[in-house]
């Protein structure tokens, strides 16, 4: 178990993290996800050793682990900028761990030799550095961390230089691989696509605090903040008002039913005023008789698999993503169904 307890770090007078406390699941995928200056690096860095905390504490297994030196705390890293060996060819490069470690010439190479045929670039074994594509260099540098056997993982945007399409195809192996190993690591990314797909457990930082942390789908379905709700993913956000007797609630343009157990609070949990947060995909175009509202197209934009209509009803800017083989028209009036159960509300 690593587990992190009051983590706080300034740079002078500004506060980078304040009061990160997190116990990792043991051989699991934590992503951490935030805007630009959030926090996401410093994090990793006071877990890696690399930077050392003001105030709190790291620990492995209930070992403090916060005056140990990077080299000495067996954990794998892999960075945005692999700093590979361009004067070592590939398998040297992943040797490179084990000798520190004092491993014999054959063991490093039996080691380095299986590695490279889990991460299946056992054929770039004698190719140079210089002489491997990008993303053969990251599949090097994630060689290079786990040769070692690492108890943690840690990684901070290894995929981020690469392009769209690359990116996402190493994302899917990095999925198949780390699952595999079941080692803990810890990833940290601005790309929420990323942080959904790989992490069992997403963490969700804003001004170095933590806002909300659980499985991706409780955070993007059951968001527990205004900034998570705007934050993770495309949302409608409206004040509302909830009827708590008959679990109905009122938007500005429309008043819709909430159904059990779906993503919403129980109307008694709160007061009858709330955020309300609808999901793009969580609303669809229906007849006039059938609809919960209605609303005017002010564009339609083509986003391959889907079409995605700004609409405007009673003033409000409403964003509802449809087939993309439906034909609207600018300033057509159209009539809009919630699916009730996938509404989330809380508190204002």
């Amino acid at each position: 178990m690593l587990e992190t307890i009051g983590l706080r770090k300034s740079y002078g007078s500004q506060l980078a993290v304040d009061d990160f406390s997190h116990r990792f699941a043991p051989g699991k995928i934590t992503t951490i996800l935030g805007p630009s200056g959030s926090g996401k690096s410093t994090v990793l860095g006071m877990i890696a050793g690399l930077l050392q905390p003001d105030r709190g504490r790291v620990e492995l297994g209930g070992r403090d682990l916060t005056s140990i030196s990077p080299e000495r705390r067996d954990f794998g890293m892999v960075f945005q900028h692999y700093a590979l060996f361009p004067h070592l060819n590939v398998q040297q490069n992943v040797e490179f761990g084990l000798r520190v470690r004092r491993l014999t010439r054959k063991r490093r190479a039996e080691r380095a030799r299986e590695t490279l045929q889990m991460i299946r670039i056992e054929h770039l074994a004698d190719r140079r550095i210089r002489e491997i594509s990008g993303g053969e260099q990251q599949r090097v540098a994630l060689a290079r961390a786990i040769a070692i056997r690492p108890k943690v993982l840690l990684m901070d945007e290894p995929l981020s230089a690469l392009d769209a399409r690359l990116r996402e195809e190493l994302r899917s192996e990095l999925l198949r691989l780390l699952r595999d190993l079941a080692i803990t690591t810890i990833y940290v990314t601005h790309d929420q696509i990323e942080a959904m797909t790989l992490g069992h457990e997403m963490i969700i930082l804003n001004h170095g605090q933590v806002e909300q942390a659980g499985p991706p789908d409780e955070l993007y379905l059951r968001p527990a903040s205004l900034f998570v709700a705007n934050f993770l993913g495309d949302s409608n956000v409206f004040a509302a008002e909830s009827e708590e007797v008959s679990e109905r609630l009122r938007l500005p343009f429309a008043t819709i039913n909430l159904q059990p157990n779906g993503h919403n609070s129980s109307p008694n949990e709160h007061s009858s005023r709330c955020w309300a947060m609808i999901r793009p995909e969580s609303m669809e175009l229906v007849p006039e008789g059938e609809a919960d509202f209605a609303a005017t197209v002010e564009s339609a934009t083509f986003l391959g698999n889907r079409l995605r209509l700004q609409l405007r009803a009673a003033g409000e800017k409403v964003i509802v993503d449809v087939e993309n083989r439906c034909a609207v028209s600018p300033s057509a009036p159209v009539y809009v169904k919630v699916k009730g159960a996938e509404v989330a509300t809380w508190p204002r």
